[in-house]
C-alpha cells in the first residue's frame, strides 16, 4: 500500500487506534516544545502530577514571549521556568536567545520524528520533515511524563507546488494564497502536505514560513518532505547526522488536493482583522501606514531580514513610519551583524528590538490608535497587537519594507529599482551559549522550584454536575479566537502563572462585564455556559483560554463548530464542548437564556446526541464527538484529576 508522508509519520509512531480519519489515535512523542507564556502551566502541571523526570527523547523550554521586565512578574517566572527545567530534565533557552520555532529548527528538529508543543505554531517544525503539532500545555505535560498523545486521525490535503516564484513574491505569499483559497477553517481536521518540483526553489526557511502559518488554516500540522534542501540546512547547522530522506510513496493519494503554480502568484496582503481576509496588494495600495514590522516566528529566516536590509540600503525610511526589526534568533542577529546588514538597517532608520516574539504577541510595539500597521507576523486578530482598536495587515517582508519606504501600502513591483539578490551567507552561526542543557538525574533531584509571589499552584477543578441548569453569560459569533477569549499582551500575560488574577481578563475584548457577572455567579456557587458560532476558539493554543473561564465557573460551551486545540483544552479542564445538531437552534438561544441538561455524563455516554431544554420552553438536540477516554476525563473534572485517579492503569511507553 502506498502512503503519503503524513501517513508514514503517523504509522511509525502509532501506539493505539486505527488510521481512519476522525478516529482517535495514540502516538508516541519524540520531542516537546514549550514557550514561557504557556510553559509555566506545563511545569506546574508536571509538579501537580508528581513527575520526577521527563520521558521524551528531548524537551525544550524557551523564553521568548514575555520579555518585558516592567516589574518582577516576568523575571520571577523566568527563574521558575529555569529551575523547573533543571528539576525535570529539560533544555532551557534563556530570555533573549530567540523565538522557539526557528531556534528549534536550528538546534533540535529532526526529520521523521513527531513533536508536540504548547504553542499553536509548533507546526512550523514540519518544514524539517517532522509531524509537529500544536496543542494545549496539559497534553504536552502528559507527553513529557511519558504518556501517548491522543488526537483524531487527520485527513491529508496534498498541495502540489509547481513553477518558480517571480521577483517581489516570496514564501509569505504562498501561505497567504492558501488562506485566500481555503479560509481560516479550511485546514481543520487536515494535515497540509506539500510536494512537487516547485519545492526545489524553496529553502528550509521558506518552508518554515508556510508551515508556521498552517495554524492559521486551522490545520493539525504541515508537512514537507525531507530532501536535499533539508540535508543542506542540517549540514549548515552541523547536524547532518540527523538527516534521513523521507517523502510520500509513489502513487500516494490524498483526501483533498490543491495545486499552486508559483509563477502566477503576486504580492498578497491579509486585511484587518483576520489572516483569511486576503487580497492582492495592488487593490489596497496607497493607504497610509504608521508601522512596518519585520520578523516573528512567521518570517524568521535570514533572507527575510536581508531582503529588507538590501531594499533600504542607502535610503531612508519614511518619516511617518516606525520600521520595527525583530530578529528571530540570536544566531540570526549575529549573522546580520557579521554580514553588514544590521548597520544598513540601523542607518536607514530601522528600530532594532531584542530577539523574541515581542509585538507579535502584543508585548510592546503596539500601533497607534486607528493607524495601519503592516506586519510579517502570523496573526492579526482584534486587539492582539496590544491596541484594542488596532488595524493590522499581514504581508511579506518585501511589501512591509516597500511600504515603510513610501509611507503607504505599496506594491513592491512599483519600486524604481530591481529586485535585490540575496548574497550567500558567509557563515551560519551556531552559538549555543544561551541554551542550557539538562542536568543529570542526581543533580536534578537537588533542585527546588523557585516560585515568586505571582506563581500560584493550579486551582482544583470540580467535575461536571449530574444535572445542570446554566445561565448563558455570553453569545458570540463566528471565528472567535483565543486572543479574544483570553487576551495576550503586556497587561495580561505577566499573570500567566496566576490563574485567579488572569481570569479577570477572560472575554475582556468581547465583553468587559463578563468577569464581574461570572464572579457574581461563582460567589453564589453557580456555574454558567457560553455560546459560540463557527470555528470557536481558533488561533493560539493557550490553555488559559479554557482554564481561566473554568475557574470562573464555565461548565458548558455550545458552538456551531470548534477549532481543534481549544476543543481539546476545554475537555482537559472539565468543560463540556457540544455542537448544534441544527444550526438554526443557535438563533433560539439568547444571552441570559437558561440551558438545562439532565444526567449529563450518562447522556453523552449513551450516544453522540443529547437533549437540552432552553428557558423551560423547548428542547433542542445537541451533539458531541467525544471518545470514551475523553468522557471519562470530563467525568473526573479534567485531565489532571483523571491522571491521579487512574495512575496505575495509564499507558506509558
Amino acid at each position: 500500500m502506498s502512503f503519503n508522508m503524513t501517513q508514514k509519520l503517523i504509522q511509525s509512531h502509532l501506539i493505539d487506534g486505527a488510521m481512519t480519519p476522525g478516529e482517535e489515535i495514540a502516538l508516541k512523542i519524540n520531542q516537546t516544545l514549550c514557550q514561557d507564556a504557556t510553559g509555566t502551566l506545563v511545569m506546574l502541571e508536571l509538579e501537580a502530577m508528581g513527575i520526577d523526570r521527563v520521558k521524551t527523547d528531548l524537551s525544550v523550554q524557551y523564553v521568548d514571549h514575555n520579555l518585558i521586565q516592567e516589574d518582577f512578574k516576568n523575571a520571577d517566572d523566568h527563574l521558575f521556568l529555569q529551575s523547573a527545567s533543571e528539576r525535570f530534565g529539560v533544555w532551557f533557552s534563556r530570555a533573549g536567545n530567540g523565538v522557539s520555532h526557528p531556534l528549534h529548527m536550528e538546534f533540535f528538529g529532526k526529520p521523521g520524528e513527531i513533536m508536540v508543543g504548547s504553542d499553536s505554531h509548533t507546526c512550523a517544525g514540519g518544514a524539517l520533515g517532522m509531524l509537529a503539532i500544536g496543542t494545549g500545555g496539559l497534553e504536552v505535560a502528559m507527553a513529557m511524563a511519558g504518556y501517548p498523545f491522543y488526537v483524531k486521525m487527520p485527513k491529508v490535503m496534498g498541495v502540489k507546488l509547481i513553477g518558480k516564484l517571480p521577483d517581489w513574491v516570496s514564501a509569505k505569499d504562498i501561505i497567504l494564497e492558501m488562506l485566500r483559497r481555503h479560509s481560516v477553517k479550511g485546514g481543520v481536521g487536515y494535515v497540509i502536505e506539500y510536494y512537487g518540483e516547485g519545492l526545489k526553489h524553496l529553502d528550509l526557511w521558506d518552508r518554515h514560513v508556510i508551515a508556521n502559518m498552517g495554524a492559521e488554516l486551522g490545520a493539525t500540522g504541515t508537512v514537507f518532505p525531507s530532501d536535499k534542501a533539508t540535508l543542506k540546512f542540517l549540514q549548515q547547522h552541523g547536524r547532518e547526522k540527523d538527516w534521513i530522506a523521507l517523502a510520500a510513496d509513489k502513487g500516494a493519494t490524498y483526501d483533498k488536493h490543491d495545486e499552486i503554480d508559483l509563477s502566477t502568484l503576486e504580492p498578497l496582503i491579509a486585511l484587518p482583522s483576520s489572516p483569511g481576509n486576503v487580497v492582492p496588494v495592488k487593490k489596497v495600495k496607497g493607504r497610509d501606514i504608521y508601522q512596518a514590522y519585520i520578523g516573528s516566528s512567521a518570517n524568521p529566516g535570514y533572507r527575510d531580514f536581508a531582503i529588507a536590509a538590501q531594499m533600504i540600503k542607502n535610503k531612508q525610511i519614511n518619516a511617518n513610519v516606525s520600521f520595527d526589526i525583530n530578529p528571530a534568533t540570536r544566531n540570526m542577529l549575529e549573522e546580520l551583524a557579521e554580514n553588514g546588514l544590521l548597520s544598513d538597517l540601523i542607518h536607514s532608520g530601522a528600530r532594532i528590538h531584542q530577539t523574541g516574539c515581542n509585538g507579535c504577541i502584543g508585548m510592546g510595539q503596539a500601533p497607534a490608535t486607528g493607524r495601519n500597521s503592516l506586519r510579517t507576523v502570523p496573526r492579526n486578530f482584534p486587539g492582539r497587537s496590544g491596541t484594542k482598536e488596532d488595524s493590522v495587515y499581514l504581508c511579506s517582508p518585501e511589501v512591509a519594507t516597500a511600504s515603510a519606504l513610501k509611507g503607504m501600502i505599496t506594491d513592491p513591483r512599483d519600486l524604481k529599482f530591481p529586485y535585490p539578490k540575496i548574497k550567500k551567507i558567509k557563515k551560519v552561526i551556531m552559538n549555543k551559549k544561551m541554551m542550557q542543557s539538562p542536568l543529570s538525574p542526581t543533580d536534578a533531584r537537588k533542585i527546588k522550584l523557585v516560585k515568586g509571589p505571582n506563581v500560584k499552584s493550579l486551582p482544583e477543578l470540580n467535575p461536571i454536575l449530574k444535572n445542570i441548569q446554566l445561565t448563558v453569560l455570553l453569545k458570540m459569533g463566528d471565528n472567535v479566537s483565543t486572543d479574544e477569549i483570553l487576551p495576550a499582551g503586556a497587561r495580561v500575560l505577566p499573570f500567566r502563572s496566576n490563574i485567579p488574577k488572569i481570569s479577570e481578563f477572560a472575554f475582556d475584548i468581547i465583553d468587559d462585564t463578563y468577569f464581574k457577572r461570572a464572579n457574581e455567579l461563582k460567589n453564589k456557587n453557580m456555574q454558567h455556559a457560553v455560546i459560540g458560532g463557527e470555528n470557536y476558539g481558533q488561533g493560539s493554543s493557550r490553555e488559559h483560554a479554557a482554564l481561566a473561564p473554568k475557574y470562573l465557573g464555565l461548565q458548558l460551551v455550545i458552538a456551531k463548530s470548534f477549532a481543534r486545540i481549544h476543543w481539546q483544552n476545554l475537555i482537559n479542564f472539565g468543560i463540556l464542548p457540544l455542537t448544534f445538531m441544527n444550526a438554526k437552534d443557535y438563533d433560539q438561544i439568547k444571552q441570559g437564556s437558561t440551558i438545562a441538561i439532565d444526567n449529563v455524563i450518562e447522556s453523552i455516554k449513551s450516544g453522540n446526541t443529547l437533549q437540552a431544554n432552553i428557558d423551560g420552553k423547548r428542547n433542542i438536540t445537541l451533539q458531541h464527538s467525544l471518545s470514551k477516554r475523553q468522557i471519562e476525563i470530563l467525568k473526573e473534572g479534567g485531565l489532571i484529576n483523571w491522571v491521579k485517579k487512574h495512575e496505575k492503569n495509564n499507558k506509558r511507553y
